[in-house]
This record gives structure tokens, sequence and C-alpha cells, in this order.
């Protein structure tokens, strides 16, 4: 079926563009790289969608000599990058396989041994907690995956995710910095997670942990999940505790964040502002529900047609964060489209409003879209090809929605990773008569 809105999904699709791009780690990593140790090594270690990325830009941007560097990095199938000497391995993200759980291994091995004159750098993004799979003693890995997988099936917040996963691993949780010491550890992270929590990042595997045994057990517990009789023993004792603030094993660990979903709104809100085209952030933290998130920023949109509150049109309303799709159904979707379903019943084909909705990596969960793209018309040109969106709704299959419309948008592996990106473009009517 022919598009017709041509010139609002250039907009919108340039907006996430300029999103990714302010994450991008050949721009965002280089100005926080350190000097070489006068002595001793450097090591790189890494896990993310973003960590291939992240270590071409080590190797292009090194102040001292690139071939001193050694190290080894784990990403996603897909999102490896060339690099000269710190090796890329791949691995299944979200659920664990032995490719991980072997990375994670030897990324444990690399950095033991150090000295105080070593210098360990260590790079995070979103994905690292499934791609270093190195469950604790008495917890195999398929009983790691089977938890992964009813915990991402269940609705619970990542925050509530990495908390169990680092209860149930022998890296994450401070546990990198653990077996590091006593070399100097210094984190470089883009933030994938609502307020940008160092210890949520990757699961945090080189910052001490504020969360506690018994906050994994009770999470477990809410969400009926089945842990092996060794795991669930540890959680009741403490014995499966993570390292907490004042350990002095990490005195010589330091941190920082380069890239946040804040700072790529910001970027889109630029890139709007440049058009002429009036960007109001809503937040770059918004969690819960995909579909009613959808209701929430659809009655937003509407207030904006038609009163000009809390912004007058021509606006864009800008969000990101990560929603979560509690599975009901037996359909294909990620959490970007299934908010854009949900919107576009919300909004009931307003003649004004276009929006997108697209993970900033690339994949919306684990389809091979990034996410998609809504118009006035999708409703309509559902009804034409006999899909009832309600329907689809409630069978989780967005995905298949917005497949057969034509209206996926399909990125492939961006290499960077600070969530989610919704666009939701509000136009005058006299705007309507500029469609192409």
């Amino acid at each position: 079926m022919a598009l017709t809105f041509s010139r609002q999904r250039t907009i919108l699709r340039g907006l996430f563009d300029a999103a990714v791009a302010a994450a991008d780690p050949a721009r965002c990593l280089p100005a926080w790289l350190p000097e070489p140790p006068p002595a001793g090594r450097t090591v790189i270690v890494g896990a993310g969608k973003a960590a291939a990325a992240m270590a071409r830009a080590v190797e292009e941007h090194w102040r001292g000599d690139p071939s001193r560097l050694s190290g080894l990095v784990v990403t996603r199938y897909g999102h490896g990058a060339p690099t000269r000497y710190i090796e890329v391995v791949e691995a299944s993200h979200p659920a664990p396989d032995a490719a991980g759980h072997q990375a994670a291994a030897r990324i444990l091995d690399t950095v033991k041994g150090l000295t105080s004159n070593d210098l360990v750098l260590v790079l995070l993004s979103g994905g690292g907690s499934a791609l270093l799979a190195a469950p604790m003693a008495g917890v195999t890995l398929d009983q790691k995956k089977a938890a992964t997988k009813a915990m991402l099936a269940c609705g619970a917040s990542i925050g509530e995710i990495n908390c169990v996963r680092k209860h149930l691993s022998a890296i994450k949780g401070g546990r990198l910095a653990l077996a590091a010491a006593p070399a100097r550890v210094l984190t470089l992270a883009i933030s994938d997670v609502p307020g940008d929590d160092l210890s949520t990042i990757a699961s945090g595997p080189t910052v001490p942990d504020p969360t506690t045994c018994g906050d994994a057990l009770e999470i477990v517990n809410r969400y009926g999940i089945e842990l092996p009789d060794d795991a669930r023993q540890a959680l009741l004792s403490g014995a499966a505790e993570t390292p907490k603030a004042g350990d002095p094993r990490f005195s010589r660990c330091e941190s920082h964040i380069i890239a946040t979903a804040q700072q790529a709104l910001a970027a889109a809100a630029a890139a709007a502002s440049a058009q002429g085209i009036v960007p109001l952030v809503l937040g770059d933290a918004i969690e819960g529900e995909a579909r009613e998130a959808a209701r929430v920023l659809g009655g937003i949109a509407l207030s904006c047609a038609a009163h000009g509150v809390p912004l007058p049109a021509p606006c864009v309303l800008l969000s990101g964060g990560e929603t979560t799709v509690t599975v009901r159904g037996s359909g294909r979707g990620g959490r970007n489209a299934e908010f854009l379903l949900g919107l576009a019943l919300a909004l009931g084909g307003h003649a004004c409003i276009h929006a997108i909705a697209c993970d900033t990596d690339g994949i919306d969960g684990s389809e091979d879209n990034a996410g998609a793209l809504l118009s006035p018309e999708t409703p309509a040109r559902a009804a034409a090809a006999r899909i009832d969106l309600r329907a689809r709704l409630a069978d989780n299959d967005a995905y298949s929605v917005f497949e057969i419309l034509g209206d996926l948008v399909v990125t492939g592996p961006t290499r960077t990773n600070v969530n989610d990106f919704r666009a939701i473009l509000i136009e005058t009517t006299a705007g309507l008569a500029e469609k192409d």
C-alpha cells in the first residue's frame, strides 16, 4: 500500500536517527579515555550491545600504543564490529547461551592476577547483563536461562530483573571489580536504564550493589519465578549477597556514564527545533506496560491537538525509558511496536498526529525491526487489510500488524543502546495540506 505521509515519516525518522547518533560510541567515548598507565598492562573487557563499537573506538582513539591493548568484549549476535587488538565475542540476548557463558568465564580469568600497576578498562552498555552469563555455584546455565525468560515475560521492570540476575551471578553486582583488585578499574558505560543507575546498567559488575538477597527473593516470589533449590536457599541464607558500598576492594574503581537517553532526547529535540517544530521532552525514564504508556501519551497528544496544552501544534512529544510487555498472547512484537498499536487505538486515527517508537539498539525485543511508524491512516489501512487492532493487541501481535502495513522501521544493529525512543508529532490543520 502506498505511503501517503512521507514528509512526516521523514521528520520522525530523522529525529530517531539524531537520537541514535548522539549515543554513537565513536562520538561519545573518546573524550573519556584515560592516559595509559605509566607501568603495567591495560586490559579491556566489556559487555553489551555497544561493546564492540566501544572497543573499536578505544583502539582508534587510544593515547598510547594500541598494539599494547588486550582483552575481550562480548556483544549480541550481529552487533560485532572490526577490531585489531581487542577480541570481540558474540553471544545470545536476551536469554543467555553457552557463548556468553564462556565469554564471561574468560573475562573473569582475564582480570585475575593483575597488579596495582595495571588498568582494567571496562566497557558496558545495555544488554550486558544477559551477555555476561556466569551463574553462581549451584545454578546451571539452562536454569539461569529459564529464570531470565520467565522474568522477561512476566512484566518485571529492568531493575527487578537485574536485581535477581545480580544475586544469581558470579560476575555481576560488583563481583567483576573484586576479581580485578588490586588493579585500577575504570568503567565507561552507555546507559540504557531509567535513572542511569550504574548498579543496574549491565547489572553493575564493577560497582557496589545496593540491592539485597531479600530484595531478589521478594521479586522472585511476587512474580512466581521458579528457582533451583540451591539458588533459593542461597537467597534465603544470604550466601548469595553481593558486595556493598564501603568494601575496600572498590577503592580503586571509578565509573562514568558517557551517553544517556536524556542526551539522545536532547539531540532529537534540537533536530526538531531546527525544523520549526517545538519539542517537549516528557521524560527519559518512562516505565510501565507499553499499552498503558500509549494511553497516557496519546491523551497528551490529543490535548495538544485540541487545546494547545501543554503545547500548541506544530510540536513533538519526545520520551524515552523502558516500557514492559506482559505476554499473554502468542503473537510477535516488541514493546515499541506494542506501544504504537496501543497508541493507534488511543488516537483513533486523529488526522493531525503521527508517531514513531523504536529501540535505539535497532532491535525491538527479539524481532528484526527497531520499531515502527504510525500515521492517521493506520486504523483505516488496517481495516482495509482486515486486521482487528484490538484483537492483535490482546494477542501481543503488534509486529505482524506493522509488518503487513509496511510500517516497520528496520535499521539493523546500531551498536549503541540508550533504550526506547518515542516521538509523537502533532501538526496543525494547515499542516495537513502540505502532506505528500
